[in-house]
């Protein structure tokens, strides 16, 4: 195999794309810019995007598994239905990215600023979520079971049907969070802020592990005080 090809700084189109990616070799791209490039269809297998601009690229049906993105802009950038087969994506703002129908299948996604993305019909199990910011992301039936979440905030996110059952939340929120017909058996809720849930949706936590404190904060909407 060659050495990986990289270029730095460059302003990029979808024919030099379409070329690099028909050589078959993955490729670096360090501060590129590609704001609207279509991308879509391209095998970008174990390509790496260190530190590029993304903004509204288009990533359609691309292949990106074993890609890494890192530090990227790539707010409004559209991923639909494209493979991130054990990607990296690391750092950067991806808001209001579209990842409908994407696969995330065992990827690792940290440090991201993803407010308002939508991950609806996303594959995604194997996914790692560490301190990614989810503010109003759209997640509807995400299973996230068994999942270690660590300073992910899911706070007005969209989790209708999410499946957190034995899930560990640690350092997170789900704050005013839509959570109609979500699952939470076995999960431990300790380390999460629950404000804004009513008592009204506290069956939904039915087998989930709280703290006393979260429990008097329920049972204040009461008149109750737990001590």
């Amino acid at each position: 195999m060659s050495d990986m090809q990289i270029l730095t700084g460059e302003s990029l189109d979808r024919a030099t794309l379409l070329r690099l990616a028909d050589a078959g070799e993955p490729v670096t791209l360090t501060q590129c810019r590609l704001d609207g490039v279509d991308l879509s269809d391209l095998d970008l297998t174990g390509w790496r995007f260190d530190r590029c601009s993304l903004q509204h690229a288009q990533f359609n049906a691309a292949r990106l598994e074993d890609a890494t993105l890192l530090n990227c802009r790539a707010a409004g950038a559209s991923f639909l239905g494209a493979s991130l087969l054990d990607a990296v994506i690391e750092g950067g703002d991806y808001s209001n990215a579209s990842f409908l129908g994407a696969t995330l299948t065992d990827a690792r996604v940290s440090g991201c600023k993803m407010t308002g993305a939508d991950l609806t019909d996303v594959q995604a199990i194997g996914l790692t979520l560490r301190e990614v910011l989810l503010v109003m992301a759209i997640l509807p039936r995400l299973s996230f079971r068994k999942a270690q979440l660590s300073g992910v905030d899911l706070s007005e996110a969209d989790l209708r049907g999410c499946d957190f059952r034995d899930a560990v939340f640690e350092d997170c929120s789900l704050r005013d969070a839509h959570l109609p017909d979500c699952r939470f058996d076995g999960a431990d809720l300790r380390g999460a802020d629950l404000g804004g849930i009513r008592l009204t949706d506290a069956r939904l936590f039915k087998g989930a592990v709280i703290s006393k404190r979260q429990a008097g904060e329920l049972l204040g909407q009461l008149g109750l005080r737990v001590l």
